[in-house]
């Protein structure tokens, strides 16, 4: 009597996320992962001013100086740009005019409206801030992190997931 074969073992389907899960991880974890890295810039900034034994700004309003540059912005153009919450910059502001860092006047056109900009002092601590930047920048790119993928390709997609949040909020209102 021939011997029959054994039936082939059926194997169960490989087991896949289901279309799109994996990159919703991904996109998940790039978010938890970019609220990371500004608390981690915040501390660079910190220990900066730490080591250079300044304790008078907070790393918050040491970035609004460096963001600041060498523009004469009002509150509500800083709020604008995407860089800071209401009250913070308002608050933020009044303290550094307090501190030294920023000279305020009046506008002419609006005069409810204030407009800052950097003194010396100020633009000391700016120069502080883009020392440290410089710094990193430099030991990034010595050791190759800032080439794969290109940093300027992450740059990009970072300004299109941008693109696409604040084409969100508009939707919402």
């Amino acid at each position: 009597m021939p011997h029959a074969s054994p039936s082939p073992i059926r194997q169960a389907p490989a087991l896949r996320p289901a279309p799109g899960v994996a990159q919703a991880d991904a996109y998940l974890e790039s978010l938890q992962l970019l609220e990371r890295l500004h608390r981690l810039l915040l501390d660079l900034v910190k220990d900066e001013f730490e080591r250079l034994g300044r304790s008078d700004l907070t790393p918050v309003q040491a970035l609004l100086i460096y963001n600041l540059g060498g523009s004469e912005v009002t509150a509500g153009e800083l709020r604008t740009r995407g860089m800071y919450q209401g009250s913070n910059v308002s608050y933020n502001l009044k303290k550094l005019v307090e501190l030294g860092y920023l000279s305020h006047e009046r506008c002419d056109m609006d005069r409810r409206s204030v407009r800052v900009r950097l003194t010396e002092a100020g633009q000391a601590v700016r120069d502080c801030v883009a020392d440290v930047f410089g710094r990193h920048a430099e030991g990034l790119g010595l050791s190759g992190v800032l080439d794969d993928p290109p940093i300027e390709t992450v740059n990009l997609q970072w300004r299109r997931i941008e693109r696409y949040w604040l084409e969100q909020i508009r939707y919402i209102y």
